[in-house]
C-alpha cells in the first residue's frame, strides 16, 4: 500500500498484520481521487486547502492521500490500537505530524472543526455509517457543503438514513467496495 499522488507519491504505508483493518486498495484510491478531481462537484479547487476527516482511519491511507495532493489538515478517528499505530507511523513518515490530529471513537466525537472533505470506511456489515454520520452532524464536524465519501461492502444494503437529506452525487463498486459520495 502507498500514496498514489501528490508531495508523497509512492511512499509505502504501513498496515497492522491481520484481518483487523482492511485499508482500501490502491486502485480503489486512485480511482476515487480521480473522480473527486473531476467531478464537477467536487474538483482540485475543494482538494487543497481542505480540512479532511478521516472516520474510522486504519492506516490513514485516504486522510494521507488527500494531504499529499494539497489539503491542509486532516483529522482521524481510529480506535484499534494496530490501526492507530500503524496510522502514528504513517503520518511521522510522510513527516505530516503538524497537520494530523489523531482520536479515538467516531461515535463519541468531542465537538469539532467543520471539513470540507469526509472519508468514513467503517468494517464492513456492522452498521457504523448512520451513527457515525449523525454524531459529525451534532458535533459540527461537517461543513455545510462537505463532499462525503463512503465505503461499505458491495453485497451491503444501503440504510437511507445515512443521507439524511443530503445530495447523492456518485456511487462506484470497485470489488467488494461500495463507494457512496454525497453532499452533507
Amino acid at each position: 500500500m502507498r500514496i498514489i499522488a501528490g508531495a508523497w507519491r509512492g511512499r509505502v504505508l504501513t498496515a497492522p498484520t491481520g484481518q483487523g483493518t482492511r485499508p482500501t486498495a490502491d486502485r480503489v484510491r486512485q480511482a476515487l481521487f480521480d473522480m473527486l478531481l473531476h467531478a464537477p462537484w467536487c474538483g482540485r479547487a475543494r482538494i487543497e486547502g481542505a480540512r479532511v476527516l478521516d472516520g474510522f482511519a486504519g492506516t490513514g491511507a485516504l486522510g494521507l492521500e488527500a494531504l499529499s495532493r494539497g489539503a491542509a489538515a486532516a483529522v482521524f478517528f481510529e480506535t484499534h490500537p494496530a490501526a492507530k499505530a500503524a496510522l502514528r507511523a504513517n503520518i511521522a513518515l510522510c513527516r505530516a505530524t503538524a497537520q494530523c490530529t489523531v482520536l479515538g471513537d467516531i461515535r463519541t466525537a468531542p465537538p469539532g472543526k467543520p471539513c470540507g472533505l469526509v472519508f468514513l470506511d467503517p468494517p464492513y456489515g456492522q452498521d457504523l455509517l448512520v451513527p457515525a454520520m449523525a454524531r459529525l452532524r451534532g458535533m459540527g464536524w461537517l461543513a455545510p457543503d462537505a463532499i462525503v465519501v463512503a465505503e461499505i461492502g458491495c453485497d451491503e444494503a444501503l440504510d437511507p438514513a445515512i443521507l439524511a437529506g443530503a445530495e447523492p452525487l456518485a456511487e462506484r463498486v470497485h470489488g467488494a467496495a461500495r463507494l457512496l459520495i454525497f453532499a452533507a
